[in-house]
C-alpha cells in the first residue's frame, strides 16, 4: 500500500474541506458592509449582527481544517511543510495575523455597546475575511506553478517570486468563490430582505467568479493540464454555473451546494496538476519535491493512517451534527437589542 500517495490525497481533502467551509464565512465576513447595510444605523446593526450570528457557530471549528492540513503536512511530508514554510514564511505570517485579528473582531465586537467599537471591530472582520483566502489562493497557485527550489530542496526566489500575475489571479479566484459562496450560504440561512439582497449579489458574484476561475483553470489546464485536471474543471464549472442557476430560481440549497462542489473540484485540479510533486521546482538543476522524496518513513505514516481511521469519522460526525443542529433560517427579528457584555 502507497501510504504517502493516500496522504497525498488526505491532504487535498483536508484544503478541499476548508476551502468549501471557511470559504462561507470568508464570504460572510467580507460581505459585512454590503449586505449589512440597513436604512438607519439601527437596522444596520442588526442586519450585521445577524450576519455574524449565521456562521457563529462554525467559524471556529472550520478553521481546524487548515491546522489539522499544516500538521499532517509537517507529519507527513516534513520536507514538503520546511521548504514550503520557507519560502511562503512572511505570507503565511500575514494570513495568521489576519485570521487572528478576524477571529478577535468576532469575540469583541460585541464587548461594548458602542457604535465606534463596534466599527472598528467590523473593519477587522472585514480585512481578514478579504485578505486571508487571497493569501490561500495565491500560496495554492504557486505550489501548482512552480518555485525556484536548489538540489537541497532550498527556497532560492524572494517575496516578488510569489507575486506573480497567476498566482495574483488563482488568489482573486479563491476570494471571488467565496464571496459567492457566502452569499449563498447567508440566502439559505436568513429571511426578509437580507435574503432577497444576497440573493440577488450571489447571481452577480457567481458571474464574477465564474470568468476568473475558467481564466485560472484554462491556465493550469494548457500548462500543466491531464485528462483527470479537465475533468475536474470541467466539474467545477458545471458546478458553479448550476449553482447561479439554482440561486436564481431561489434554491437556495443547490446553490451552495454547487458552489461548494466547485470550491472541492478546483482544489481537487490543483492536486492532480501537482502529483506527482507536492514543490515542482522551475531551476533547470534544481530538485522538485515529490510525494516520495519530501515523505516521512513508512512506520510514521502507518501510526497516522490508523489515527486518522479512528478520529476522522468523529470529527465528520460532529461536524455533520453541528451544522444540522444550527440548521434553521434567522431574521433581524430574532436579534435582540445589542447589550455590552461586561
Amino acid at each position: 500500500m502507497d501510504y504517502a500517495l493516500i496522504w497525498f490525497c488526505l491532504i487535498g481533502l483536508l484544503w478541499a474541506g476548508y476551502l468549501v467551509l471557511e470559504g462561507f464565512d470568508f464570504g460572510v465576513g467580507a460581505l459585512l458592509p454590503v449586505l449589512g447595510a440597513g436604512t438607519d444605523a439601527a437596522d444596520t446593526e442588526k442586519r450585521r449582527r445577524l450576519m455574524l450570528t449565521t456562521i457563529g457557530p462554525h467559524w471556529d471549528g472550520n478553521e481546524v481544517w487548515l491546522l489539522t492540513a499544516g500538521g499532517a503536512t509537517f507529519a507527513a511530508f516534513p520536507h514538503w511543510y520546511a521548504t514550503m514554510f520557507s519560502a511562503f514564511y512572511l505570507p503565511l505570517l500575514v494570513l495568521l495575523v489576519a485570521l487572528i485579528v478576524r477571529n478577535m473582531g468576532f469575540e469583541y465586537r460585541g464587548k461594548r455597546d458602542d457604535a465606534t467599537w463596534r466599527r472598528r471591530w467590523d473593519l477587522a472582520i472585514i480585512g481578514g475575511s478579504v485578505l486571508a483566502p487571497f493569501l490561500v489562493g495565491v500560496a495554492l497557485t504557486n505550489l501548482v506553478r512552480g518555485l525556484p527550489i536548489d538540489g537541497d530542496m532550498e527556497f532560492t526566489g524572494t517575496l516578488l517570486t510569489l507575486l506573480n500575475l497567476p498566482s495574483l489571479l488563482g488568489g482573486l479566484v479563491v476570494l471571488a468563490l467565496s464571496l459567492t459562496h457566502g452569499a449563498f450560504f447567508l440566502a439559505l440561512k436568513t429571511q426578509g430582505s437580507i435574503r432577497e439582497d444576497a440573493r440577488r449579489l450571489g447571481t452577480r458574484l457567481g458571474l464574477g467568479a465564474a470568468v476568473l476561475a475558467v481564466t485560472l483553470l484554462l491556465w493550469l489546464g494548457l500548462s500543466q493540464g491531464t485528462g483527470w485536471t479537465w475533468a475536474t474543471t470541467a466539474v467545477a464549472a458545471v458546478a458553479l454555473l448550476a449553482a447561479i442557476g439554482a440561486n436564481h430560481r431561489g434554491a437556495e440549497g443547490w446553490a451552495f451546494a454547487g458552489t461548494a462542489v466547485t470550491m472541492a473540484a478546483a482544489v481537487a485540479t490543483y492536486f492532480l496538476a501537482l502529483f506527482p510533486d507536492v514543490m515542482p521546482s522551475t531551476l533547470s538543476g534544481g530538485l522538485s519535491l515529490t510525494i516520495s522524496n519530501a515523505s516521512s518513513s513508512r512506520l510514521t505514516l502507518q501510526i497516522m493512517s490508523v489515527a486518522a481511521l479512528v478520529f476522522t469519522p468523529v470529527v465528520l460526525l460532529y461536524t455533520a451534527w453541528t451544522y444540522w443542529t444550527f440548521r434553521k433560517r434567522l431574521g433581524t427579528q430574532h436579534i435582540p437589542r445589542a447589550v455590552a457584555v461586561k
